[in-house]
């Protein structure tokens, strides 16, 4: 195992012949993730939203790395058919299948809206969408020997709480902790898919990050969606005193992506105070994530809202 000391960009393997996929990869983390992963010559698939921001982003990636192999491709984690739809064509242009899927796209603290298909957007974008997406990949996943699934989880699921009886927010909704909830979801989700490739054998690995507290766009999405435009600017001054840049905050996603001898279920984070800043290491979560209970439930629930069954077989 390397030592995660200031271990950076720079340190990532030779990744040519394999293939990412990375979610919201038009800004932010998970553009500095696929650009570094097209970088060291992996055949990148950013799956976005806006097709044109993702256009866009090809173009700086090309321009820093004439000749790296990177498409876009239309995928709204909101709209489950969508997902259906990207998931029926990916594999057939890449019938080798898929070294890694990095499930970074989401919202953070936005008021309360509904999906096409009727579900809170914060869970339904940062857990719902990439439960679908994993489980519809999987095939592709496990035919690559030692592929693996990094999906971003945040500090936040500290304060995070599963509401079964109300995962939606209809009855009682506050945005932090309807996305405190989503984020906790990531890191129970990521634990229970880990624990049901290890009892089928495979060598698929499931693996969750946080950039801790990275200067992006997400920060101020929520307040313009509120017509809170007078809170912008502390938020660009917060962005600027404490945060740190992108690039810094996409290293624990790619820590998880890459580096060799860290066991399934590892959550990797920023060395700094509180987690905020830093280099990637392996960081601890709160007690309530670890909950087998919780993410066999979360499982199950997961299975019937999106329709997505897992081809993975428990004793």
């Amino acid at each position: 195992m390397p030592d995660p000391l200031r271990w950076k960009a720079a340190d990532l393997p030779d990744l040519t012949g394999r293939t990412a996929i990375v979610t919201g990869a038009n800004s932010g983390i998970g553009f500095h993730v696929a650009d570094a992963l097209a970088h060291r010559g992996a055949d990148v698939t950013l799956a976005v939203r806006n097709s044109d921001k993702g256009e866009a982003a090809l173009g700086r990636i090309l321009a820093s790395s004439p000749g790296a192999r990177v498409t876009v491709e239309q995928l709204d984690l909101a709209d489950l058919a969508s997902v259906r739809s990207f998931t029926r064509a990916w594999p057939q242009a890449h019938p080798g299948g898929l070294d890694l899927l990095v499930n970074n796209a989401g919202v953070m603290a936005i008021p309360r809206r509904t999906t096409v298909d009727g579900y809170e957007m914060q869970f339904a974008t940062n857990h719902l969408g990439h439960f679908a997406l994993t489980g519809l990949l999987l095939p592709a996943l496990v035919a690559r020997p030692r592929s693996r699934v990094v999906t971003v989880s945040s500090g936040a699921h500290r304060f995070g709480r599963m509401n079964f009886d109300d995962l939606m927010g209809a009855r009682r909704y506050q945005p932090w902790r309807a996305y405190g909830q989503s984020k906790l979801a990531n890191l129970l989700f990521t634990s229970e898919l880990q624990r049901r490739l290890d009892l089928n054998g495979l060598s698929t690995l499931a693996m969750a990050a946080h950039p801790g507290y990275s200067a992006t766009n997400l920060q101020g999405v929520g307040p313009a969606m509120s017509g809170q435009q007078w809170i912008a600017g502390p938020i660009e001054f917060a962005n600027r005193l404490i945060g740190q840049p992108a690039e810094m905050g996409a290293l624990p996603v790619l820590f998880a992506a890459t580096a060799p001898g860290i066991p399934g279920d590892s959550y990797v984070g920023p060395d700094g105070f509180l987690e905020q800043r830093g280099y990637p290491r392996l960081v601890d979560r709160k007690k309530q994530a670890l909950s087998r209970p919780d993410a066999e439930r979360l499982w199950r629930v997961s299975e019937d809202l999106t329709g997505v069954h897992y081809p993975l077989d428990l004793p």
